[in-house]
């Protein structure tokens, strides 16, 4: 008589590297032979991956292990807010078990409690690249856990603790099984990519019979080698970034950067425990341009952080003017619970932090606008998402997905996500392009 097996449900609350958390716990319950169903009524319990960033998180995971509960009963929670256990034991103190972020050992166990494995091991094939949340064609690469700065707005080193680098060589063979799976795009992620590799003192590791630094450079070398976008995430703007600009010029990773500024005061910036030497970041991003023309820097910024003044917020907008960004997303500061800016003086009301927050974004929707005109009448290569009736949607090295825009091809009906096609641009808006095939 053949076993049942237990079935789980899940959700997955949170950034990227949270959802590489929900790969690997997929992974793992898919090769001890539960079943992964998407309701609550299907499944026999549910693990709920919370995200405990800011305010508006930490509520949207409350309300999710709320939901999980009413709806089935049986809750294990993990995740970044299950650092703060009493807070979730206080509103539901029904939850099974609470463990914290990339505590894989201990959800496993407090899954094995609530549901005993049936394991049959002629059933369970699992792939080589494991479970993915994302589409086939691109994948998230994570290289490392945790943090060493301490951002006075910031309470992800004390949910993920310090800095703990991933050895190269285990991600160069991780992102070659992903391309052997069909990944067309690579997306580095952690909390500070440009660290990696600093608490491992940048030991050396052979992949593919050559010695690799753990470093970032390094780490970029050998990806290129995979054939497939490469696409950089959180790079702090520290010197040695000037290193993959070299490879950037030469195709071999993607012309990408992500660099959260969060804001141009150096005062600010000092609050905030951030590097903040503006003058020499402006002539940074020029150098850069020089060497990659086509260069593509995304960031993020706060605005009325407590003690902003006009005068510091509008030199916030002089440097958005300068710096040309080509993508920006920017927040009004939101108190996180347990972070050092909340006892800084000088909070802003909510109604300016609104008013700057507009401000903002109507400067840089200018500027980005501005951009994307520029590229109307180029031929570039572009990666298919989807298609359909209407065309399809796609994305240039210029746009990373679900953050930034996108490219619509009008007679694009036939193409099949995770295709490679050339384009000519005819025309855009503040977001995105509009597109024709070439040819």
């Amino acid at each position: 008589m053949s076993q049942v097996s237990p079935k789980v449900g899940f959700v997955s609350l949170g950034c990227p590297k949270a959802l590489v958390d929900s790969e690997r716990i997929l992974t793992q319950l898919k090769v001890e032979g539960y079943e992964i169903v998407p309701s609550y009524g299907a499944a026999d319990a549910v693990v709920v991956n919370t995200c405990g960033f800011i305010d508006a998180a930490v509520q949207e995971s409350l309300d999710a292990i709320g939901e999980a509960l009413h709806e089935n009963g049986k809750v294990i929670v993990t995740g970044c807010l299950g650092k703060r256990s009493e807070l979730i034991r206080e509103a539901y103190p029904d939850v099974l078990a609470i463990t914290g972020p990339q505590d894989y050992a201990s959800v496993m166990q407090a899954v094995h409690a609530a549901l005993p494995p049936k394991r049959n091991p002629l059933l369970d094939i699992i792939p080589d690249t494991g479970v993915k949340l994302t589409p086939k064609h691109y994948a998230y690469l994570k290289i490392s856990e945790g943090c060493n700065h301490r951002c006075s707005f910031c309470i992800i080193p004390s949910m993920r603790g310090d800095l703990v680098s991933r050895p190269v060589d285990e991600v160069l063979l991780e992102a070659e099984r992903l391309v052997k799976g069909g990944v067309k795009e690579l997306l580095v992620i952690s909390q500070d990519t440009s660290a990696y590799g600093v608490d491992v003192k940048y030991a050396e590791r052979q992949w593919r019979d050559k010695s690799y630094r753990t470093r970032m450079t390094e780490l970029c070398e050998g990806l290129s080698e995979l054939g497939v976008w490469t696409r950089l995430h959180y790079v702090y703007p520290y010197p040695h970034v000037d290193e993959v600009m070299p490879l950037m010029a030469e195709g071999k990773i993607l012309p990408y950067l992500d660099i959260p500024f969060q804001h141009a005061s150096p005062r600010i910036l000092k609050l905030m425990k951030r590097p903040g030497n503006i003058d020499k970041t402006l002539e940074r991003i020029r150098n850069w341009r020089k060497v990659v023309p086509d260069l593509t820097i995304r960031s993020t910024f706060i605005v009325g952080f407590p003690g902003e003044t006009d005068a510091e917020f509008e030199e916030l907008l002089d440097f958005l003017r300068e710096a040309e960004l080509d993508r920006v997303g920017a927040f009004a500061y939101s108190p996180v619970d347990g972070a050092k800016a909340n006892e800084l003086p000088g909070a802003v009301s909510e109604e300016l932090k609104e008013d700057r927050l507009e401000q903002f974004m109507a400067v840089q929707a200018e500027i980005s606008a501005a951009k994307l005109q520029r590229k109307i009448g180029r031929t570039m290569k572009v990666l298919v998402d989807e298609a359909g009736a209407n065309g399809a949607v796609a994305r240039s090295a210029a746009d990373a997905p679900e953050i930034d825009g996108v490219v619509h091809i009008a007679n694009g009906q036939l193409l099949k996500a995770g295709q490679f096609v050339d384009v000519v641009i005819e025309d855009a808006d503040e977001h995105d392009l509009h597109a024709r095939l070439a040819g």
